[in-house]
């Protein structure tokens, strides 16, 4: 299956309830940069967005359950169904992107430490559930 250079072979689409408050969230705990959006008729909910962040794409939606509950946000399941996992290139960067997002509102589910897999991790919930883990090699693992 060929793709195009600038798509991502994988990408993150989570969905969400509050979708343009989800989006300012993401621009200041990430630093995401929202390079298209698509509003729902109705004038409310995001139909679809695309936010720049961590040098990648994460396209994001608001919940459509009239179109059936095969995706839901985290709030309707009761938690989030899977984390998404940022790799950093330095310790340093796990650091300030944790502290960046509690800033911001998320909070820390796991607290920055040196991990014996030699990384520097650290998770964060944010507000509309969904769970980021932020890593960075530190050196051989112990």
């Amino acid at each position: 299956m060929a793709f195009e250079p600038d798509i991502p072979p994988i990408q993150v689409h989570l969905c969400v309830r509050r979708g343009k408050a989800a989006i300012a969230f993401y621009e200041q705990a990430f630093g995401a940069i929202e390079t298209y959006e698509q509003m729902a008729p109705d004038g409310e909910r995001v139909m679809h967005a695309n936010l720049s962040m961590f040098g990648t794409e994460v396209m994001l939606h608001d919940e459509f359950p009239e179109f059936g509950a095969d995706v839901m946000s985290p709030e309707s399941r009761g938690g989030a169904g899977l984390t998404v996992h940022v790799n950093l290139k330095a310790p340093a960067e796990v650091d300030q992107a944790v502290e960046r997002a509690v800033a911001a509102g998320a909070i820390v589910s796991t607290p920055v430490a040196d991990m014996f897999w030699g990384a520097r991790y650290g998770k964060v919930k944010d507000p509309f559930g969904h769970v980021w883990a932020f890593n960075a090699p530190i050196g051989k693992a112990r």
